[in-house]
């Protein structure tokens, strides 16, 4: 059984202008009859702690490009790209990724007190990017550390929200020079939810490291034709 969350006003601009896989509201729908509507997403793929924090906080306007790291974040820069396409490899337009980590020293730093109990577990350095006409996204933060006193590799966390479908979770992003990368680690991002999470960071001209995580919708996710034909 799926749980389901309820999107509402701040969001609905953002989710209606664009083009998705599971439905699309009609072009002639106004301001004012797009905020009257109240969307139920179900949050599928199995269980999924935390995934309510995907909409704890969702921006009123999305661009393709957002920030995890606010400027002058301890730590080394890093820019995230990608491109979310179906399962035939066509760009798709109009998908939410949402994203978050720890900062440098691998603690999640929480958020306020206004802040929704998962979002807050989720900690600072979190965002959201949709997709545009060519399926891209880019986030722009820094490199998030180890957790401390333990051997968790590095990652960024990884969730998908298709409006007016579905939201789930993806294969975190891993990196292939993390020294603390297992193996076990490696084979299963590989072959991860949404596609390989397994990037191969590389420097930039301006010293910032560079990781591309790309997103085939609903790869290795339970339910997820099911969902789209309740949605469609």
């Amino acid at each position: 059984m799926s749980t389901r969350v309820r999107i509402t006003g701040t969001v609905l601009e953002s989710l209606f202008l664009a083009i998705v896989l599971c439905g699309a509201v009609s072009d002639t729908a106004n301001a004012q009859d797009q905020a009257a509507i109240q969307i139920n997403v179900p949050i599928i793929g199995g269980p999924c702690e935390g995934c309510e924090g995907v909409f704890e906080g969702l921006p009123a306007t999305l661009s393709s490009i957002a920030r995890l790291a606010p400027p002058g974040e301890p730590g080394e820069s890093m820019i995230i790209d990608g491109i979310v396409h179906d399962h035939r490899g066509a760009p798709v337009r109009g998908i939410i990724v949402y994203a978050y980590h720890t900062d440098v020293n691998g603690i999640y730093r929480p958020l306020g007190s206004a802040s929704g109990d998962a979002a807050r577990r989720h900690g600072q350095l979190r965002g959201w990017a949709m997709t545009d006409s060519l399926g891209h996204y880019r986030f722009i933060t820094i490199r998030p550390g180890h957790y401390p006193q333990r051997n968790d590799q590095q990652h960024v966390h990884m969730h998908v929200i298709e409006p007016r479908c579905c939201t789930y979770y993806i294969a975190s992003i891993h990196f292939d020079d993390d020294p603390l990368l297992s193996d076990a680690t490696r084979r299963s991002e590989d072959g991860g939810r949404g596609g390989s999470g397994l990037t191969h960071p590389t420097r930039r001209a301006d010293g910032a490291w560079q990781a591309r995580r790309d997103i085939q919708l609903g790869k290795g996710v339970i339910g997820y034709g099911e969902a789209r034909g309740q949605r469609s």
